[in-house]
């Protein structure tokens, strides 16, 4: 049962394909599975409140299978993020516009410029890298014989922030082992985001330039 999932996943052009056919469950399932996360992290990163983040990202995604379905997106304007942002952002302004207030109040989370393009790609850049971070590490640690204590070290040193004395302490191992298994699962962890990065088919760093735009429907 899972085979035609991994299928499915393997490439964007794939996902994209599948979307057309509003009975293709699967294809909805995976493009959710795929951008959902991305697109509450950029939300909430813009200012959002959890739960208008997570309204945003289902709105967003809804609104952009409507919009492919149209025949309204087209991958030759620009990534398929760019689209995805665009889509945000109207929806980021209109709880804004709700709220009667020019900015998300948010707790101390830092404001994002809804005006500054290059602004909201790199938000959505870092959500997206992070998202294939996350990914990579779960496919390291399920599909690789990497061993669970090696990840479980590289984990601690590199996304918890302890000492490399620290670490070997509390996982019995040499601080020689502990550098030995950041080098090598950091080294694991590069080759399968390069293989991802080009089965997702978009490259970082292209959004200068980027005519991707929504339907004048979607303009506040």
């Amino acid at each position: 049962m899972d085979a035609p999932r991994l299928d499915l996943d393997r490439t964007t052009t794939a996902l994209l394909t599948g979307l057309f056919d509003p009975r293709n469950a699967a294809a909805w399932e995976a493009f959710d599975r795929r951008y959902r996360p991305i697109l509450v992290g950029f939300a909430r990163n813009c200012g959002a409140r959890d739960n208008d983040a997570a309204e945003i990202a289902q709105e967003t995604i809804v609104r952009f299978v409507e919009e492919y379905r149209a025949g309204k997106y087209d991958r030759s304007r620009g990534r398929l993020g760019a689209w995805l942002v665009t889509i945000a952002r109207y929806r980021l302004l209109d709880i804004r516009r709700r709220a009667g207030t020019a900015r998300i109040t948010s707790g101390e989370r830092a404001m994002v410029d809804l005006d500054d393009e290059r602004s909201l790609g790199a938000t959505y850049e870092a959500q997206r890298r992070q998202s294939l971070l996350r990914e990579a590490l779960e496919e390291l640690r399920t599909n690789t014989r990497t061993d669970p204590r090696t990840v479980k070290a590289f984990e601690m040193l590199v996304y918890h922030g302890l000492s490399t004395q620290v670490v070997a302490e509390q996982m019995a191992m040499s601080t020689h082992d502990v550098y030995l298994a950041k080098s090598r699962v950091a080294a694991k962890l590069r080759e399968i985001v390069l293989r991802l990065e080009s089965e997702y088919e978009e490259a970082p760093g292209e959004w200068e330039g980027s005519d991707a735009r929504p339907s004048a429907g979607l303009a506040p």
